[in-house]
C-alpha cells in the first residue's frame, strides 16, 4: 500500500474551494425553483442542501471537508388554490416550491465570501513563497 502524502495547503484550500462551490450550486439550484408548481405534493421540488463530512489527514494532523452529497429538504410544499392553472388537480391546487429565496441568497453569499477567502489565502501563500524564494 503506497504511503499517504500529507496534506498541503494547497490542496486543503482546494477542498475548501470545491466544498463551497458545492454549497453555491445547490443554493442556486433552489433559487431557480424558487416559485415553482407541480400538479401533486410528490412532484414538487424540494430545497437542496450539501452535506459535509470533516476528514483528519493523518499524514498531516489537518483537518479539511469532504462532501458527502446533497440532501433534499423535509419541507413540505406549500398547497395554493389555483383552479386556473394548467397544473392544478381536480380539486384545483398546485403545491409550489417551499424555497426561502432570502435564505437562498444568504446561503449564495456567504458560499462566495468564503470562496473568496480561500482564494486570498492562496494568493496570500504564494506571496510568501516568492518572498522566501527571493530572500535566499
Amino acid at each position: 500500500m503506497p504511503e499517504a502524502r500529507p496534506m498541503t495547503m494547497f490542496s486543503l484550500t482546494q477542498k475548501a474551494m470545491s466544498a463551497q462551490m458545492v454549497r453555491m450550486n445547490a443554493a442556486t439550484s433552489n433559487l431557480a425553483n424558487a416559485g415553482s408548481v407541480a400538479s401533486s405534493e410528490a412532484e414538487a421540488y424540494r430545497p437542496i442542501r450539501a452535506v459535509f463530512t470533516t476528514e483528519l489527514d493523518r499524514a498531516s494532523g489537518l483537518a479539511s471537508v469532504r462532501s458527502d452529497g446533497l440532501m433534499r429538504s423535509e419541507t413540505a410544499p406549500t398547497k395554493r388554490y389555483d383552479p386556473g392553472h394548467p397544473l392544478a388537480d381536480a380539486d384545483g391546487h398546485v403545491w409550489e416550491a417551499p424555497v426561502d429565496e432570502s435564505a437562498e441568497m444568504v446561503e449564495i453569499m456567504e458560499s462566495a465570501r468564503q470562496y473568496q477567502n480561500m482564494v486570498q489565502a492562496l494568493q496570500t501563500a504564494k506571496q510568501l513563497m516568492l518572498e522566501t524564494l527571493r530572500s535566499k
